[in-house]
């Protein structure tokens, strides 16, 4: 990609420019019950106090009805970005329970970035045990509840509070930290899943051309993958994550999980380090009204993606987005709105959405069998299966997200 067409897209992204932000106070509650007395248990854990900079006037994201134009070039009636505070509430039920369970539930990433802060989680339920796990090699925290074999319905209810500020990409500035090689290498292989060679490749290769420079690179297979897909909103969930089976259909299309993981895959067969993120839309959107979501959040999990550039660190990029926005707004290539939304979703995040994680072949502690693609919804096992929220029939599940003061 030319310079020019970089200097123009920061020409837009100026208009969401984020305000100076101080790091966040970090607390853990865990409230679980006792066995014996069935009273509740507290303890906490904390970090130094540290304050982040005031959020804007707290409002209930469940509420549906917003007065903010949602339009692509409606950018400068927007506020400039800055830290916003949620509270993000998951209430899960499971439903026509035998025996024993266990539960899985990704959680917000637990490293602080400068676009998202985990601050704390708390919980309570008529689970036996219950708590947190992180697993260091996949950079994700899972959180885990377990039911003895006389509960009939085990429910749990879990508050996570995250702050969140838009994440920005200029090609003017380098400098950015290196990454570790041992997650460099990581981000270049291939997964069950994910391919990096055959038709990958080869669509890699065609996308690239001649171009040498890794960022243009980036950029040259983000549009290919923009213009060679197509978002099937008929998918279950965020998609399959399978690259294989849809490139094996003949056909590229598929929701977040499947584009954004094509993305991944081309990248790592030419030798850039990529991965997915896997996350929760919990907001409205400033660009379009599909690319937001509130009220129930059940279903409102989506998959982004970076790659790593030398000098620029990692970049982050959304190619299913402009998919979907195509879909929902029926938006032709010649469409001004395209075009702007093209440029401004290599390198931009709008953080109306927290991210989990990025494991790929998820191994859940005590869990049996396959691997999973990716972990972006509650899992249960029972004596009859593993099965996710998507089970509707076995999981009563509900996440809501409301705005929160500091």
């Amino acid at each position: 990609m030319k310079r020019r067409d970089f200097l123009a897209a920061s020409a837009v992204l100026s208009l969401f420019a984020s305000s100076p932000a101080l790091a966040a106070k970090k607390t853990t509650k865990k409230i679980t019950y006792s066995k014996t007395h069935g009273k509740q248990n507290t303890k906490s854990a904390s970090k130094p106090a540290r304050k982040l900079s005031p959020p804007s006037p707290a409002s209930s994201v469940s509420n549906a009805a917003q007065s903010e134009p949602r339009s692509v070039i409606s950018f400068a009636d927007e506020p400039a970005a800055q830290w916003r505070n949620y509270d993000i509430a998951s209430s899960i039920t499971l439903k026509k329970n035998q025996g024993k369970a266990r539960l899985w539930l990704p959680l917000a990433q637990y490293k602080d970035t400068p676009w998202q802060r985990t601050l704390g989680h708390s919980w309570q339920g008529n689970f036996e045990n219950a708590g947190i796990y992180r697993d260091p090699v996949a950079e994700m925290e899972v959180f885990y509840a377990d039911w003895s074999e006389n509960v009939a319905e085990p429910q749990l209810q879990i508050i996570s509070q995250v702050a969140t500020q838009d994440r920005h990409f200029d090609i003017t500035r380098r400098g950015a930290a290196v990454e570790r090689n041992e997650v460099l290498r990581r981000c270049l292989q291939a997964t069950d899943w994910v391919p990096i060679d055959g038709l990958v490749r080869r669509a890699a290769e065609r996308a690239i051309g001649r171009i040498k420079d890794p960022v243009a690179q980036g950029k040259a297979m983000f549009d290919w993958v923009v213009e060679n897909t197509q978002y099937d909103p008929q998918s279950a969930g965020c998609g399959s994550g399978d690259v294989n089976a849809m490139l094996d259909s003949g056909r590229l299309a598929g929701k977040s999980a499947d584009i954004a993981l094509l993305f991944v895959g081309m990248c790592r067969s030419m030798g850039i380090p990529a991965r997915p993120v896997f996350g929760m839309r919990i907001d409205y959107s400033r660009l379009f009204g599909g690319l937001g979501m509130t009220g129930n959040l059940r279903q409102s999990q989506h998959c982004r993606a970076e790659f790593y550039a030398p000098g620029y660190g990692w970049i982050p990029v959304d190619p299913a987005d402009v998919r979907k926005a195509i879909l929902d707004e029926r938006l032709t290539s010649a469409d001004s709105k395209l075009v702007v939304l093209r440029k401004l979703l290599f390198g931009f995040w709008e953080m109306n959405w927290i991210g989990f994680n990025a494991a790929q072949d998820v191994e859940l502690r005590g869990a049996t069998g396959k691997s999973l693609p990716f972990l972006i919804f509650p899992q249960v096992k029972t004596a009859e299966g593993q099965f996710d929220s998507l089970a509707a029939e076995r999981f009563k599940y509900s996440v809501t997200a409301s705005r929160a003061e500091n």
